[in-house]
């Protein structure tokens, strides 16, 4: 089996400048706590509520005045519902 190569041990100089620098470099990272309950209703709720629009839209959508004015602006409603709900999920914990 081949031996591994010997490193040379760095002088007093250059080892404390090497401490240093890593005592200065490293941080203390605040590490984030799980998401409140509140946080998570909202989301899965915009997720659920813009189905639900979109549903809502294709099955009743005529019989609603309100939506029957909107016309296609229902399906930009819907969908940005349910976009706005997935982008809460990337600060999810």
């Amino acid at each position: 089996m081949p031996k591994s190569k010997v490193r040379k041990k760095p002088t007093t100089a250059t080892a404390s400048r090497a401490a240093q620098a890593s005592a200065s470099s490293t941080a203390r990272v605040k590490v984030a706590g799980p998401s409140s309950p509140i946080y998570i209703g909202i989301m899965v709720g915009l997720m659920v509520l813009g189905l639900l629009w979109l549903v809502v839209n294709y099955l009743w959508g005529d019989k609603i005045p309100v939506m029957q004015s909107l016309g296609n602006w229902n399906f930009l409603i819907g969908f940005a519902l349910m976009v706005a709900g997935l982008l809460m999920t990337m600060r999810w914990r």
